[in-house]
């Protein structure tokens, strides 16, 4: 099959936007038509709705459709296919992102090694000459992701109060061509020429990263060069803004701008010597970044509108913007206005970039004075975009681009059974072939054996292969575009040593260095100095000429003191420890992630700082579950966490699982926690919940006791956060010898504003039914002294208005939440609180229309009589019953707002039509069948509600957590009002939905679990963590993992 001349090509299925082809139809006839010399046998492609060529496209040029490649001895892609996609003995192309041992793929390498498959990479195709790759789609991203940005520029600026040219530019999907798309551009600069920006956001300054041959760097200023501009040299732009600040305050209102400011930025100015004597040296700061300081936030940021960033980083280097030198540039008014961060490089140049965003939803906007993101173009701070994908909106160019090179070489792909018969740059971009991987990728395995971890973050292997002593080897270089890691490695073996991977960062092009650390062992100090002179004899060989020619500083080696092991300590100087998590529900994988990433570099500096400790741990979480699949997919992709299946009414599994760990997590239904907490006090284990602490569980305090045990409960968000926020409030106005005189708090979880698109404004992302009868509960709160009583018949109608000064755009009201009597006693607050209140937030119109739908019967929990007995019922006659209305007869809007106002349910005709809109969105009105496990109005209300209010797509939630104190101080002392606020959003990364909700709950659950780990709570029985030793840890924890809340007092 190998080597028949027939070509495949992929539907490509990674994402939705991805519309771009390896070979066009063009490309296609050309191969299909050009003789023996030229040309191909068949062309089968892979049926595709989304590719931006239509299959009839292909098929009139005398391509076959079909889902089958089988009779392909090669297959094409973009992207890498879904691993059930690649069939044995056949030959495959594609972005494999393989040949550095990416650990992410490396499934992708084993399927490929295991099915005999010959595989091709793109990546790897150079030119011999210069070692450039042949095959990229760099300015593409650079073209449509400035399109793209200055497209939201415009929306930006107009939420800023001024209209642009830029907000006629649509995005650059939006277009049929890039030419239409720089036709687009072209119309906004004639416009700016003639009419001119507002002076007000003049200079308009774009300062653009990545300069020489960067590639994507070119592609985004040219489209900037159509716009009418001025290139500025860096060191001008203090001239620059001057000219603009000395202008005449009567100009600056009136006048127009008619050109914007182009400057294009190196590492000369984005970094000095920390000798200031010392001029800038390129070779000089890649070999040692450490002797360099940034100063790109001092002398181009203040000046900057607009940062495109097009350039490669990795972590050795300075970043080109930190999340403090933002807030520090924001609070000296720096007039930029957004990022463009077209390398979609995640948490690294630009450190507040935290997220991808996607073609459809481009932007996010960071607040700096908050530490806040939010996903509109409203408020204060920067927008962000960062899409991954950008070439593919330009999907028909890009894919003839593509397509011209691709198509000068397929047909030896095509042809070839033995790649020792290609020419030298594509047998260079063979990984593997025959099942076995080619000579110049033998390292791959090397790389895998010596990882335990991340190799991002990697761990050193165990005491039981280490040797004497070891030195720290830092490469740098071209190691794997060049195969120069290869030669390293070579040269440590062959020596006598061995090595472990500590850390590999991978350069992103031909043109961008790695840097790879390497523990080297050795049991004699003279075989590593021996390591050592071989690896700098490579490295000044290397200097002098490289693989392709003339190359400058392939590779550099930087080496630590020699030192000698411990071998009574564990190689990576990590603790280890393991959690078990009982549960698969939505706040798991919060909760699994956090635990899990507690060992990374990432988390080293809040770790030591927030828990004061000089070690992490390396935490190892096992997730159990009744279904097994359930548990694998809370654990898939994530390191360090285990997926087991588990019957906790099953007493020997459940005790052999807490026996192998040191806390224990119970995140199943509240009435399972006493059967986890028994099994916990028998083999004296910690265990952490986020449910309330009912008198079962107080009841096992004693036991607890004895046992030497903690049992921490309500450690999620209400109860948890809220317990810890108003603890830390009330304990700070104390230490200061403050009364507290009121207490209210308030809490919701709700879709956030984008989300709230039904009459309701309000979404389920569970069962409805724990909703609508949390509403029928009964409440009781103190008020000005006085104790006021709430039936729970009434809690929808007593629903009041509330606004938070912060955040003075969320129109919100609040209902009495339960026993709030309670947290004067839990917060020794009852004495002196004259005012003791904890609501529940919806936004405004949520209690009179669920009160008025109470009022009409549709909560009723009463056997329905249409839906009994086997009878059937359409939404629409049961409606009609509950009005009273002619089943016959078309059923409304007015219809319904006129029976809702003769029947007395609703006198207010404005709540009238939001009641009568609200069943509509519902589908009441429809004649489809109720099903047949709907017995209740209540049931079918539950059914309706869970349907038709759901989260669909990208929607996300929201997390608003509010309290305020009145707080009075002796001595006539002014009195005080103290604000605590927690506003936090769901989000999507990579395709998976984290809620608000499943963040603010299963992190703190978690947070719980690692406090117990390093015995940092030393009180013993059954705790809520209304304690400094639990809550001053936990707040700061959360605080550092992006957690926060807003604190003021007026």
């Amino acid at each position: 099959m190998l080597g028949n001349g027939v070509i495949g090509i992929l539907a490509e299925s990674v994402n939705k936007w991805e519309r771009r082809a390896p070979l066009t139809p063009a490309h296609c006839a050309r191969l299909l038509h050009g003789g023996d010399a030229n040309g191909v046998a068949r062309i089968i492609v892979q049926p595709s709705t989304r590719r931006i060529h239509h299959d009839a496209m292909y098929e009139e040029v005398g391509c076959q459709i079909s889902e089958d490649l089988s009779q392909c001895g090669l297959v094409v892609g973009i992207k890498q296919p879904k691993l059930e996609m690649i069939l044995p003995d056949r030959a495959y192309a594609f972005f494999s992102h393989t040949h550095k041992a990416q650990k992410e793929n490396m499934p992708l390498l084993d399927k490929v090694l295991a099915e005999r498959v010959t595989l091709y990479d793109y990546e790897l195709i150079v030119k011999p000459e210069t070692g450039k790759r042949k095959l990229a789609f760099g300015n593409y991203a650079g073209r449509a992701g400035l399109v793209d940005f200055l497209h939201g520029l415009g929306q930006r600026y107009l939420s800023l109060g001024y209209s642009t040219p830029f907000l006629s530019l649509g995005a650059s999907y939006m277009y049929s061509s890039l030419a239409a798309a720089k036709a687009a551009v072209i119309s906004v600069g004639e416009e700016i020429a003639s009419l001119g920006l507002p002076s007000g956001i003049c200079p308009l300054v774009f300062i653009f990263t990545g300069s020489g041959n960067a590639i994507v760097s070119q592609g985004a200023q040219e489209i900037f060069r159509l716009l009418p501009h001025t290139f500025v040299e860096p060191s001008k732009l203090p001239e620059l803004f001057s000219l603009a600040k000395d202008a005449p305050s009567s100009m600056k209102t009136t006048k127009r701008i008619f050109k914007v400011y182009g400057c294009v930025v190196t590492p000369q100015d984005m970094v000095q010597h920390i000798d200031s004597s010392k001029p800038f040296d390129k070779a000089d700061y890649y070999a040692h970044p450490e002797h360099y300081k940034p100063i790109f936030h001092e002398r181009i940021a203040p000046y900057a509108s607009v940062i495109v960033n097009c350039m490669y980083w990795e972590k050795r280097f300075h970043r080109l913007l930190s999340t403090q030198q933002l807030q520090d540039l924001m609070r000296k008014q720096c007039p930029l206005v957004g990022i463009a961060d077209i390398t979609c490089d995640i948490n690294g140049s630009l450190e507040f970039v935290n997220q991808t965003t996607t073609i459809d939803s481009p932007f996010f906007r960071y607040d700096p004075e908050n530490d806040s993101y939010y996903h509109d173009m409203e408020g204060s701070g920067v927008i962000c975009s960062s899409v991954d994908i950008l070439p593919t909106e330009f999907a028909k160019e890009a894919s003839q681009h593509f397509g011209n090179i691709l198509s000068q070489f397929v047909r030896s792909l095509a042809y070839t059974t033995n790649i020792q018969n290609l020419p030298a740059d594509l047998r260079r971009a063979c990984i593997a072939h025959g099942g076995k991987l080619t000579s110049l990728y033998e390292y791959i395995p090397r790389i895998r054996k010596s990882e335990s971890g991340d190799v991002q973050d990697n761990a050193v292997n165990s005491n039981s292969s280490r040797k004497k002593f070891n030195i720290t080897v830092s490469l740098s270089g071209h190691l794997f575009d060049k195969f120069l890691i290869n030669d390293a490695l070579d040269i440590i073996e062959e020596k006598g040593g061995s090595f472990h991977l500590v850390k590999c960062q991978v350069g992103q092009s031909a043109n961008e260095t790695s840097l790879s650390e390497v523990l080297v062992e050795a049991d004699d100090k003279e075989v590593l100095d021996q390591i050592i002179d071989s690896l700098n004899s490579l490295a000044n060989h290397d200097k002098h000429q490289g693989h392709f020619g003339k190359q400058e500083n392939n590779i550099s080696v930087k080496v630590s003191k020699i030192q000698e092991n411990d071998m009574k300590k564990e190689c990576d100087g990590k603790r280890k420890a393991s959690v078990l998590l009982i549960g698969a529900g939505r706040v798991c994988r919060p909760a699994v992630e956090f635990l899990a990433s507690v060992g990374s570099d990432a988390a080293s500096e809040w770790y030591e700082a927030c828990l004061d400790v000089d070690e992490q741990k390396d935490i190892e979480v096992i997730v159990a579950s009744l279904f097994v699949k359930d548990a694998q997919e809370i654990t898939e992709g994530i390191p360090n966490a285990t997926a087991v299946q588990l019957d906790v009414s099953d007493q020997e599994s459940l005790c052999k699982l807490i026996s192998q760990v040191g806390v224990v997590i119970s995140l199943l239904p509240a009435s399972c926690h006493v059967i986890v907490a028994n099994e916990c006090i028998k083999l004296k284990k910690h265990l952490v919940t986020a449910s309330y602490v009912d008198d079962r569980m107080l009841a096992l305090d004693t036991n607890a006791k004895a046992a030497d045990i903690t049992i921490l409960g309500e450690m999620g968000l209400d109860p948890g956060i809220d317990h810890m926020m108003a603890m830390k409030m009330i304990n700070e106005a104390r230490m200061r010898n403050g009364r507290i005189k009121s207490f209210t708090s308030y809490c919701g979880g709700l879709p956030s504003p984008a989300a709230a698109n039904n009459p309701l404004a309000y979404k389920f992302s569970w069962s409805p039914a724990g909703a609508i009868r949390a509403g029928r509960n009964p409440a009781t709160y103190r008020y000005n002294g006085q104790i006021v009583h709430v039936d729970g018949d009434d809690l929808y109608d007593s629903a009041a208005t509330f606004r938070i000064p912060d955040l003075p755009a969320f129109s919100l009201e609040c209902l009495p939440n339960r026993d709030s009597l309670v947290y004067g006693k839990l917060y020794r607050i009852q004495d002196e609180a004259a005012t003791i209140f904890r609501g529940t937030l919806r936004y405004q119109g949520f209690g009179k229309i669920m009160a008025t739908l109470a009022k009409i019967g549709l909560f009723g929990t009463e056997p329905h009589p249409l839906l009994v007995d086997g009878g059937s019922a359409t939404y629409k006659t049961f409606l009609c019953d509950l009005f009273g209305l002619e089943r016959e007869k078309p059923v409304g809007e007015q219809e319904i707002v006129e029976r809702l106002t003769k029947l007395g349910h609703s006198k207010d005709p404005g709540t009238a039509a939001m009641v009568a809109k609200t069943l509509m969105c519902l589908g009441l009105h429809e004649e489809t069948e109720v099903p047949s496990t709907c017995k209740t109005a209540f049931d079918v209300a539950c059914s309706r509600m869970e349907e038709r209010l759901a989260y669909s797509g990208s929607e996300q939630d929201m997390v608003l957590l509010h309290h305020e104190l009145e707080v009075e101080f002796p001595d006539g002392q002014p009195a005080e009002s103290h604000r605590g606020t927690l506003l936090e959003f769901g989000s999507t990364k990579d395709g998976r939905t984290t809620t608000a909700m499943a963040l603010t709950v299963g992190v703190p659950v978690a947070i719980g679990a690692l406090l117990l780990l390093e015995n940092k709570i030393k009180s013993r029985g059954v705790l809520r963590p209304i304690e400094p030793e639990v809550y001053e840890p936990a707040l700061e924890i959360l605080q550092a993992v992006g957690i926060k809340f807003i604190e003021k007092v007026n």
